[in-house]
Formats: structure tokens, C-alpha cells, sequence
């Protein structure tokens, strides 16, 4: 028996043979049935066998995890307890009264009572409920019955049975006299303020104690020796500029260290000198080795061509180059400014200008007219520089400056003083003249290089036409600026809206000499008296006699719907009467030079 049992504990494990290949591969082929055509069913099939059931989902999802026995889980919850739960000895695990503590609970249960949201927002009660309510504390409290809310209490309690109190009343009336702004800011001048303030101040010091800072107490000493202007002690040094509080804020060894020298390690200066960056020098480490000069510069000087980046994008033609002509064309705009200033200051409209610049009426203006206005502007120029400035302005090459040219290279904003009337041809045949407005020259170009090739923009087709008008599109959103509605006279802290009477970037960054001087635009617009009008006219030195500037208020008052005149209303009056002054002048002046 024992041998026996030896021998089979020495014996070998069971061999199992491999599977043929017709084996296998009549398996395959019961799983890949008609999707492809075995060539070789003699060889064996390569790879894996594997089920055509299973997925990339089933393969990441591992089997839920057994439960362990309570034998182990006692342990468990002695040694290694679970997130959030009680270490519990494993000798007590299943202990019945660890179950019943965990239920158990003391004291006494207490009823929820109201929220705080019903007390803050209590739900509504009837009509008939809250008259009730009412009832009953008007019965219960005093204050209800002395002082009920919104009406006067019943006070016929206290008087005699047949005694009228319904018809008498006692007191003084009281005289409403103004109202509790005109009493805090009223509207009086500051002198007057503070000259009715100072006349009842001694009432108020008497009866309120209510002196003014500075003022000393009048303590009503009887000693015919002592003056209550006497001031005992020394004076407090005081500067309002803060100098005194500077001095104290700083230490003495402080001033005394700012005042004295400051050493420095030689080697550490000479260090820093070398080492580090110095403002407006280049850093050289090794500039006291090299035997050169401080200006002195390696390399080969290149010198600049005759194009530049520009003349070459542009392909400007020759002797057309900008390059190196910086100093010519600063000149050139130089005179060019005078020229339009003139211009402005002389002349109503471009037709004007333009006709006093064409001495002859050829309507074009030529070297020798440009010149001679030049000399009557008292601009004192040189032939080549009134070459550079005719070679700038003519732009189709004809040696002259017509209206078009001139419009565009000699105009600051001027009108053009030629009148254009519209006439419409109606279904019938007939004409009517709509209105009359003034003509434009033909659209001014822009003063740059045309585009190579004649390219243009999309934006530059629909402007070439005329653009693509808006007038009668719909409009949604608020606008920035309200000018549909009417600008309050006080405004609120908390109205962010902009009427249209607040300053605008420009004036922010650059401010009118009015604004420094505290003078804004509705001190322009507000009316004013005639005394007010002529004295400010007549401080800034405008010459006109009384007569005339009665005739100029009487002429801005008519203008105003109710008769009010306010500076600009004057000075734009006062301005159109100088323009029709001017354009008379010229016109004398024209005919003059044409006789």
C-alpha cells in the first residue's frame, strides 16, 4: 500500500496533445464563417482565438469585488475602518447593545417651530382675519388707543360731555415759509450769509455755546486787570506747506546721512562700470584693452541708396523719390500750411481764394500768380521752393493748379461758394427745382501713392459710388450719447447717461484755455444780462462802439425764441458781421486789382 502510494505521488502529470489543425481550424471557421476564404486549411491558424462576443468595454470593466464574511469584516473595522466610520474593537462587533446605543437618543423631541422666512415675509391674512387682529390690540394696547397709526386718537375721552372740541383748536398756525433746501442753501449771496450769520452769532454763542474756531470763551472774569485778548505761552511754529510735519517724520541721523558724502569701494565702482548696463552707453567689458578711440566703430560704412522701402513698394519714377528729401518737403509744408492759413483767415469760400489767386480769370492758377500771392501774404519764398510747392500741388502734370488741386492741397474746411441746384424730372415731363446747396469739387483724394495696378479695395467700390447710404435703415440698440432726451437741469449722482454736455476724449486729453480757467461750455450758453455781455466783450478788447453793439444784441436776442443772449449767441452774431465785413473788403480789392 505504501508503494503504491509512492508511486503515484512520482507520477508524472497527464500530456495532452495539441489540437490538429483541421481541429482548429474547424473551429475558425465555425467563427469567422464567411468573412474570408481559407487558402491553406492544412496550416494552422496564427494569433490569438478569441471570442468575437468580447469588447474593448468588457475588458475594462473588471468583476464586481466579493463581499467579505462579518468574520473578516471585524477585523477589518478594528484595524483598517471604512472613510467616515467608527474604529470599532472586533471582540465587540456583533454586541446587541452597541446596536441598541446607536439608536438610542435622549432628551425630549422638539417640535420645529416657524421659520425665519415667515417671520420676515409672513403669508398674507384675509381682510376679515387682520380686522380681527386689529380689534383686538387696539383693545389690549395703549399705545393703539392713544397713538393708532394714520389718524388721531379719540380724544373726546377727556373733555366735558357737552363741550365742543370738534370746533376749536388751540395753538399757533403754522406759516409755511420755505422750504428745507432754501433753509439749509438758501438763496442768497455769500456776503449776505455771512453777514446775517455774524450778526446773530452772539445770540447763538449765548444761547448754544456755538463759537466760531479761534474764537476764546469769554469767561466774564471781574478783574479789571485781565483783557480776554491776552494769549499766554509761545506761538506753535505752523507752515501749510508741511514742513514742519516733514522735519518731524525725519530723523536727525537720517538728514545728517543724506547730507553727507557717500563712500564708495574704488573696486566696486570700477566693477559696476564695467559690468553693468549705464544709461546712454553701450556695456563693454573689454573697451581698456582695445588701442582704440571711445567713437570709434568696426565694419564698413554702407551707404544708403538712393531708394528707400517706400520708393521701392510705390515704385516711385525718378527724380519722384522720397528718400533724403525730408528737409525739402518739411519746407515745402511749411509754406504750404502758410498758404492754407491764409486762405481761412482772408477769404469766405474756396471760390474766393481761388479767384484772387487767378489774376487773369483762366481758371487756374499759375507760378507767377502763386508767386505773386505769396508777396501780397507778405510770405517772402524763393523761386525754387514755389517750384517744389507747384511740382507738389499739380498732379496731372499741366504746369498749373486748378480748382480741383486747389481744393485739395490749399483748403482748411472752407466752403466752396459754388452753388449747385437740383432739378428732378417728373413722371409728366415736368421739371422741378428741389433745393440749392452748395457744389463740391469732385471727391478730394486722399494725398498718398495710387495703388500699383490700379487695385481697389472693396470699401474703396462702394465709396466710389457714392457709398451706400444709411438715412433710411433701422437703428437698434441705445445710443452712447442721448440727444433725444432733454438734459436735466440738476443731475443725479447715480444718472450715467450722457446728454451730450460732457467732455469727449479730445477735450480730456487736450483741455480748452477756457476749462483751465475754470470757464465751460454751458458758462458760454447760459443767458445773460446786457450788462454782463458788454462787459465781457468789452474785457477781451473787441473794438465796436455802444451803438453797435446795442444793434448786435438786439440782432442775438431777436434770434431766441423767448429774447435770451448768451456769449456764443454774441460772439456768432459778432462773427458773421466780421465775415460780411471781410468778403466786402475783398470784393473792393478784386475789382481794384481787375481795373
Amino acid at each position: 500500500m505504501a508503494a503504491a502510494d509512492v508511486l503515484d505521488s512520482n507520477r508524472l502529470p497527464p500530456i495532452h496533445n495539441r489540437p490538429s489543425s483541421s481541429e482548429t481550424n474547424s473551429h475558425a471557421h465555425g467563427i469567422y464563417s464567411q468573412k474570408f476564404i481559407d487558402r491553406s486549411p492544412f496550416l494552422t491558424a496564427a494569433g490569438k482565438l478569441t471570442s468575437t462576443g468580447d469588447s474593448a468595454l468588457q475588458c475594462l470593466t473588471t468583476a464586481p469585488r466579493p463581499t467579505s464574511p462579518d468574520t473578516i469584516r471585524r477585523f477589518r473595522a478594528t484595524f483598517a475602518p471604512e472613510a467616515g466610520k467608527k474604529r470599532v474593537f472586533y471582540g465587540k462587533a456583533f454586541d446587541p447593545h452597541l446596536q441598541w446605543a446607536e439608536k438610542m437618543t435622549h432628551g425630549i423631541n422638539t417640535q420645529p417651530s416657524s421659520t425665519a422666512g415667515e417671520m420676515v415675509n409672513p403669508p398674507l391674512k384675509p381682510l376679515f382675519k387682520q380686522h380681527q387682529q386689529d380689534k383686538l390690540e387696539s383693545s389690549l394696547y395703549k399705545s393703539k388707543q392713544v397713538a393708532p397709526l394714520g389718524k388721531s386718537h379719540d380724544q373726546s375721552v377727556g373733555f366735558p360731555k357737552d363741550y365742543p372740541w370738534k370746533d376749536l383748536s388751540y395753538g399757533v398756525v403754522t406759516v409755511k415759509d420755505g422750504s428745507a433746501g432754501e433753509l439749509v442753501s438758501p438763496p442768497k449771496p455769500y456776503e449776505q450769509v455771512q453777514r446775517e450769520a455774524a450778526e446773530a452769532h452772539d445770540m447763538y454763542v449765548f444761547s448754544h455755546k456755538d463759537y466760531n474756531p479761534g474764537q476764546q470763551v469769554n469767561r466774564k472774569y471781574p478783574s479789571d486787570h485781565f483783557s480776554r485778548e491776552t494769549q499766554f505761552g509761545q506761538p506753535t511754529p505752523h507752515d501749510n506747506a508741511g514742513s514742519m510735519t516733514y522735519k518731524s517724520l525725519k530723523w536727525v541721523h537720517e538728514l545728517q546721512t543724506e547730507k553727507a558724502a557717500k563712500i564708495i569701494n574704488k573696486r566696486l565702482d570700477d566693477w559696476r562700470e564695467k559690468y553693468q548696463d549705464q544709461l546712454g552707453q553701450t556695456r563693454d567689458p573689454i573697451k581698456e584693452t582695445m588701442k582704440v578711440g571711445p567713437d570709434h566703430v568696426f565694419g564698413m560704412l554702407v551707404k544708403p541708396g538712393q531708394y528707400g522701402a517706400g520708393d521701392l513698394i510705390h515704385q516711385r519714377g525718378v527724380n519722384r523719390e522720397l528718400r533724403g528729401q525730408d528737409h525739402q518737403r518739411g519746407v515745402v509744408a511749411a509754406l504750404r500750411h502758410q498758404l492754407k492759413k491764409a486762405n481761412f483767415q482772408n477769404f469766405d469760400n474756396l471760390l474766393s481764394a481761388f479767384r484772387f489767386y487767378d489774376k487773369e480769370g483762366k481758371g487756374r492758377i499759375s507760378l507767377r500768380d502763386l508767386a505773386t500771392a505769396c508777396w501780397q501774404y507778405n510770405l517772402p519764398t524763393e523761386p525754387e521752393l514755389l517750384a517744389e510747392v507747384m511740382d507738389y500741388c499739380d498732379v496731372d502734370r499741366d504746369g498749373y493748379i486748378d480748382y480741383q488741386e486747389f481744393a485739395n492741397f490749399l483748403n482748411i474746411n472752407m466752403p466752396s461758394g459754388v452753388m449747385e441746384v437740383q432739378v428732378s424730372e417728373e413722371a409728366d415731363g415736368t421739371k422741378t427745382v428741389r433745393s440749392a446747396r452748395e457744389a463740391t469739387p469732385g471727391r478730394l483724394q486722399n494725398q498718398i501713392d495710387e495703388a500699383i495696378g490700379g487695385h481697389r479695395t472693396s470699401s474703396a467700390v462702394i465709396n466710389g459710388g457714392n457709398g451706400m447710404s444709411a438715412r433710411g435703415w433701422r437703428t437698434y440698440g441705445t445710443p452712447t450719447v442721448r440727444y433725444d432726451l432733454p438734459a436735466p437741469r440738476y443731475k443725479s449722482i447715480s444718472d450715467h447717461k450722457n446728454y451730450g454736455d460732457e467732455a469727449t476724449s479730445l477735450a480730456l486729453v487736450n483741455p480748452s484755455i477756457y476749462s483751465n480757467k475754470g470757464v465751460y461750455e454751458q458758462d458760454f450758453l447760459v443767458p445773460r444780462s446786457k450788462e454782463q455781455i458788454r462787459e465781457v466783450f468789452f474785457g477781451i478788447g473787441a473794438h465796436m462802439t455802444l451803438q453797435q453793439f446795442d444793434e448786435i444784441y438786439e440782432e442775438a436776442a431777436r434770434r431766441h425764441p423767448k429774447g435770451h443772449v448768451s456769449v456764443e449767441s454774441f460772439r456768432s452774431v459778432l462773427d458773421e458781421i466780421r465775415a460780411a465785413e471781410i468778403s466786402e473788403t475783398e470784393s473792393k480789392l478784386l475789382t481794384t486789382l481787375d481795373c
